[in-house]
């Protein structure tokens, strides 16, 4: 069975194809800039990359693109051996709790929908439907960002507001993220042979969230109403006090879109430091001794420790801590800070093991009182799994 799983974003859209028979993916790529100037796409295939600038005006254009070179480049002979096409949504609200078959009723739903994230929907949508122009005999999968999530109780995922804005505008908590949670869950299954374990999820990337699981259940997560919230990113603010919105609205004669804009494009690491938005170049600046380097680090590393430590609470103590993303699959030294801030946990890692990157591997000593671990991620398979099971059981 050959699934491909999408990724489509503002711009952009990233693709995998998958042989399901044992998980090994065939082919990989991106199409980005999608209807401005300098659009282009890349496909890797048999060890090589193949690189293009083209010209794309839609979502349209690209899948048409796309199918033509599956062929073209003989990684397929027909579109018949795709079996099904995964396709992330980033939110499914509180409706939707697992992944579902797509139709027509679903994308009307899913559009209706009327929330700070309706616009990420909307490009994932757009994704949908030119798939399903291009193969509509093919199977499409919603996979939602926020269904793990669903799994956790009214006290986590209710905000002290009034309780008519949750009943009537459905204000709360839906975390996000979930598909990378859920696969690292699933690994940390596979290396203990259980399921009965209590974890606590650390996803760093250019935004991420950290995440409270018991028994393979989501049960409290830092992301909330939208991914804003929780820790900080790249560019994301993270938790701040919701009265900073309409003092800076006076202060620099902005409207509240333009304060949440700079929240979501502004702030996190690039707000901080001033120059950048990547972790990498931060850290390159703290070994020179940059003042605003340094402050940008300890405080993501102090959000990061903040909910590992109330989730540590939360969960009366953990079997495990685990690492996945770009930032806590690769990055080193922020791993150990992290830890080490946790020392009065009983949590000490092995500085060999943690010298690693980008494996599965245990970083934590023989004398931790907390299993450590990096669980690299990879969300495409997850969203194809989840088509293939749907496939199956439908």
């Amino acid at each position: 069975m050959k699934i491909l799983s999408i990724n489509t974003e503002n711009n952009s859209l990233k693709f995998s194809l998958f042989d399901m028979k044992d998980e090994s993916i065939i082919t990989s790529g991106l199409f980005d800039r999608i209807g401005l100037e300098g659009s282009n796409y890349t496909i890797k295939y048999n060890g090589e990359k193949i690189s293009q600038e083209i010209e794309v005006i839609d979502y349209n254009d690209v899948v048409r693109i796309l199918l033509e070179k599956l062929i073209d480049l003989e990684i397929i002979k027909t579109l018949d051996e795709i079996d099904g096409v995964g396709h992330r949504i980033v939110q499914g609200n509180d409706k939707f709790v697992e992944s579902m078959i797509i139709h027509e009723d679903l994308l009307k739903e899913l559009e209706g929908m009327n929330n700070f994230l309706s616009l990420n929907n909307s490009y994932n949508i757009l994704g949908i439907r030119a798939f399903m122009k291009y193969l509509p005999n093919t199977v499409m999968v919603a996979v939602f960002d926020t269904a793990f999530h669903q799994t956790m109780d009214e006290e986590a995922f209710l905000y002290s507001v009034p309780y008519k804005w949750y009943k009537e505008y459905g204000v709360r908590k839906y975390g996000f993220y979930g598909t990378a949670h859920k696969y690292a869950t699933n690994s940390l299954k596979s290396v203990l042979g259980k399921e009965n374990f209590k974890l606590i999820s650390c996803y760093l990337d250019m935004n991420g969230s950290v995440t409270a699981i018991k028994n393979m259940k989501s049960v409290d997560t830092s992301t909330g109403f939208t991914a804003l919230s929780g820790i900080m990113g790249g560019t994301r603010s993270g938790d701040i006090d919701s009265s900073i919105i309409p003092y800076v609205m006076e202060k620099e004669g902005k409207n509240v879109g333009e304060i949440i804009d700079d929240l979501n494009r502004n702030s996190g690491l690039l707000g901080l430091s001033e120059f950048s938005s990547d972790m990498r170049e931060i850290i390159s600046k703290c070994d020179e001794g940059d003042e605003k380097a340094l402050l940008t680090r300890s405080k993501y590393v102090r959000r990061v420790v903040d909910y590992i430590a109330q989730y540590y609470v939360l969960l009366g103590g953990v079997d495990a801590i685990s690492f996945s993303g770009v930032l806590g699959e690769n990055s080193v030294p922020l791993r150990r800070e992290i830890c080490e801030k946790l020392a009065c946990l009983g949590i000490e890692i092995d500085l060999d093991a943690n010298s690693k990157m980008g494996e599965q591997v245990k970083i934590s000593s023989n004398s931790s009182s907390v299993d450590v671990y990096v669980l690299p991620v990879n969300e495409e398979l997850m969203i194809a799994q989840e088509t293939v099971n749907k496939i199956k059981n439908r």
